[in-house]
């Protein structure tokens, strides 16, 4: 009874994340126990802290007290555990039992790949005494020694064969295995090991890796969050500026209105009060006349006659206006292109893009993708040819709007910036950080139209030049009855019908190019998607007897 208390003292001092003894037991604010080193080592490798076995969670990293009288107990139990007689070291749950007890079996100390058997101290003495035993191999309990043992002959598995990839006994070895390749376990063990430590190694890297996007995305995560709360707070006043700004000049217009409105009142008072003396002293000569036609004296007639038909002056009454139109056609209309203006950002898209070097993503508003050809014309950006890049073998014309490939060299001077090989043209105007849009009327045998960053090669027949070849371009390749587009030398066909007049749409901010078909309608032949980190210079390449012309594109064109 003693001994069986003993031991479930024991379990009551076991550390829940070693399941071990208790060694220098320390406690955590819960009030549960743990070994120092495995707190120690939980808390270590977690962002958060929490007791593992009730799993309380803790803002900060708890400080440890050793329990000093708990370790003493400890020590004791331990002491009195080593004390006990063997005998009575039976076998607990998880453990091998003895295969050779009788009754309630002991806990096995040894197991026997000859024998197949596992043995308690006591049985285990055998192995130890009889010299024909002796010769056993023996190892630490094992629960799975069948699995061990060769199905067909029952004999240990002592080799490996590495052409079948499994392990053999003798006999399978001097039979169906004769001809394969045969090792001993322990040499394959060590290979194995090898390949093992390598996959280890590449497993450490991995878990490295991911731990370092975990903690990297962690922080991308909180700039971000940063980033919202910081644009939310700029939009956030942005709006109520605007709605303050609204409201005040809403004020401002109430209060003119009704000064406006009380001026008028008032003049308008004192015409009609002035009309009303006007019109009782009228009445009262109307009533003074009408007497006078009536009297029968004439004398009293002719004598107050020249005095009663006299008319009153009719006084500056009549001449007073008063201004009933209160409505200003400038005000409402430039309130009425306000309200189009917001219904229209209010139908904008927000746009998210991270600029290089930057891992918090920046929140734009932008205009909604455009679907008509009156929409993408907003965006209209005015082109022209720079003379400075244009291959001698290609004409500039119509002010530097048009470019013609003849065969014939014009005689440019020698520039860093010309193409000495390849028969391209860029433009001047470098776009970036906005949408751009152009139109291009083409003729000839093939033409290429791109976008390139500054920096494109100028030199040489090298792909580094080529718009489209090269990871600085983006392009489209026009046949009569095809097309191509090319980045970075990777080619994709288009299947779309012949247009002789092409649109390219820029959206930098957004990075994507698109290349369009333009008649009556908006065809899309493709759309390049990419993080533009330079401004963009468009560019020509054009085949024999083919030229290009920048559409010169005015009010009444839109």
């Amino acid at each position: 009874m003693a001994e069986a208390h003993l031991g479930r003292l024991k379990d009551e001092f076991i550390c829940t994340i070693c399941l071990d003894s208790l060694s220098d037991p320390v406690t955590i604010p819960c009030g549960h126990n743990f070994c120092l080193k495995c707190i120690s080592d939980c808390w270590d490798q977690s962002q958060e802290f929490f007791c593992p076995q009730c799993r309380e969670k803790f803002s900060t990293r708890p400080a440890l007290r050793r329990k000093n009288l708990l370790n003493e107990v400890i020590k004791k139990l331990k002491k009195t555990a080593l004390s006990s007689p063997p005998s009575k070291n039976y076998a607990s749950r998880g453990d091998v039992e003895c295969d050779a007890c009788t009754g309630k079996k002991f806990r096995a100390v040894k197991s026997c790949l000859t024998c197949l058997a596992s043995f308690c101290q006591t049985h285990l003495q055998p192995h130890n005494e009889v010299v024909a035993w002796k010769g056993h191999k023996l190892v630490d309990p094992d629960r799975k020694l069948k699995e061990k043992l060769c199905v067909k002959h029952q004999k240990s598995l002592e080799m490996f064969c590495r052409t079948d990839e499994i392990c053999i006994c003798m006999m399978c070895g001097m039979t169906e295995h004769t001809s394969h390749e045969k090792v001993e376990l322990k040499t394959e063990r060590e290979e194995k090991q090898k390949q093992l430590g390598a996959t280890q190694s590449e497993i450490r890297k991995r878990l490295e890796d991911k731990e370092k996007k975990l903690k990297e995305t962690r922080r991308t995560a909180e700039e971000m969050k940063l980033s919202v709360e910081r644009v939310m707070g700029e939009h956030e006043k942005s709006f109520t500026d605007l709605i303050h700004c609204i409201e005040e000049a809403h004020g401002k217009l109430t209060k003119k209105i009704k000064e406006q409105e009380k001026r008028e009142m008032e003049k308008a008072e004192g015409v009609m009060e002035q009309l009303k003396k006007e019109i009782e002293e009228l009445k009262r000569r109307e009533a003074e006349l009408k007497e006078l036609s009536k009297t029968k004296d004439h004398i009293h007639f002719l004598q107050t006659f020249s005095s009663r038909c006299v008319l009153p002056a009719h006084g500056d009454s009549l001449n007073f206006t008063v201004t009933a139109d209160f409505s200003s056609e400038d005000l409402l209309k430039e309130l009425s292109g306000l309200k189009k203006r917001m219904e229209k950002i209010s139908k904008w898209d927000i746009m998210t893009r991270t600029p290089p070097g930057r891992e918090a993503p920046i929140f734009t508003l932008q205009p909604l993708e455009p679907q008509s050809r009156e929409d993408f014309l907003q965006y209209f950006c005015p082109l022209t040819l720079d003379i400075n890049t244009a291959h001698r073998d290609l004409c500039l014309s119509e002010g530097n709007k048009k470019v013609t490939r003849e065969g014939t060299k014009d005689k440019y001077p020698d520039h860093p910036d010309r193409f000495d090989c390849w028969e391209q043209v860029l433009c001047r105007e470098a776009l970036t950080g906005t949408r751009c849009y152009w139109e291009v009327e083409c003729s000839g045998d093939f033409m290429v139209f791109g976008v390139a960053y500054k920096g494109l090669s100028r030199k040489g027949l090298g792909v580094e030049c080529g718009l489209g070849y090269n990871d600085r371009s983006w392009s489209l390749l026009q046949y009569p009855s095809q097309y191509f587009v090319y980045h970075n030398n990777k080619e994709t066909e288009i299947i779309a019908p012949y247009s002789p007049r092409i649109g390219v749409y820029l959206d930098w901010p957004a990075g994507s190019l698109s290349f369009y078909s333009v008649s009556h309608t908006m065809t899309l032949l493709h759309t390049f998607y990419s993080s533009f980190t330079e401004p963009l210079y468009p560019g020509f390449y054009l085949g024999n007897n083919s030229s290009a012309t920048i559409s010169h594109l005015t009010p009444g064109d839109r």
